[in-house]
């Protein structure tokens, strides 16, 4: 699993462009992160990266390596993982969620997204995360999947839901 990270400071300070001398007034942003899904691409070597961008009012996204106390340090921990993608099939109609069985090797589709840091005065942050799912689909007779996402701070906060495209199985 490999995670790539864009990140892009909201605080821009003073602009520059375009001859301005005037600062730019600071966004006014929530806490809790905000997400938005982007793709879901199809990769020559059968991976998909789902690519989701966000924004953070107070700039708390993501875990760093020293991250080692709970509620984020041990793998059972809810918040071990911040970003949370939920495998769903659409059954007779209606969106289901899938029950993973690890007896079967199914582990959860969940990743640990590293710490962004934001520059400048204003602590918030907007960019994009990417990541490669190796595996993306699961046994069964349904044809139609897709993933709810879920993003959480370092301060619990949860974002917004979002959902990827609907994807046909192999």
């Amino acid at each position: 699993m490999k995670i790539k990270f864009q990140l892009a400071s909201i605080a821009l300070g003073c602009a520059t462009a375009f001859g301005l001398s005037r600062c730019l007034p600071e966004p006014n942003l929530p806490d809790n992160p905000l997400i938005e899904f982007q793709s879901f691409e199809l990769n020559p070597d059968g991976s998909r990266e789902l690519v989701i961008a966000f924004t953070d009012g107070d700039g708390d996204v993501g875990l760093s390596q020293g991250d080692t106390l709970p509620p984020h340090f041990c793998a059972s921990c809810d918040y071990h993982y911040n970003l949370k993608c939920e495998y769903e099939e659409l059954q007779d109609g209606e969106w289901v969620p899938f029950d993973l069985d690890p007896a079967a090797g199914q582990i959860p589709f969940y990743y640990r997204v590293p710490k962004a840091s934001p520059t400048g005065d204003n602590p918030a942050l907007d960019g994009t995360i990417a990541i490669a799912m190796n595996s993306w689909s699961l046994n069964s007779p349904y044809d139609s999947l897709r993933f709810r996402i879920t993003l959480f701070d370092r301060s619990l906060n949860a974002s917004n839901e979002a959902y990827t495209n609907v994807v046909l199985k192999p």
